[in-house]
């Protein structure tokens, strides 16, 4: 269930940096796939989903096919 509140700054920093690496990954390839995403961050797995499961809820990024993809924001990440 998403949210109402898209405060980035309620995010952890381990949230924020997955969020980067799948606008990174949404850019170059149009969605970011798990294991691309846990290459990225250099991260376990388990805290790859948790924090996706976070930025999900939250509505930062939502499901896209075998993927991820950004949801709606009203922030710019730099990267």
């Amino acid at each position: 269930m998403m949210t109402e509140s898209h405060d980035v700054q309620s995010l952890s920093d381990v949230d924020i940096h997955v969020y980067e690496a799948v606008a990174s990954q949404t850019v170059e390839h149009g969605s970011a796939e798990l294991d691309a995403l846990v290459r990225a961050t250099d991260l376990d797995e388990d805290d790859v989903r948790e924090s996706l499961a976070t930025l999900i809820e939250h509505g930062h990024v939502v499901p896209k096919g075998e993927g991820y993809a950004l949801g709606r924001h009203t922030f710019e990440v730099e990267y």
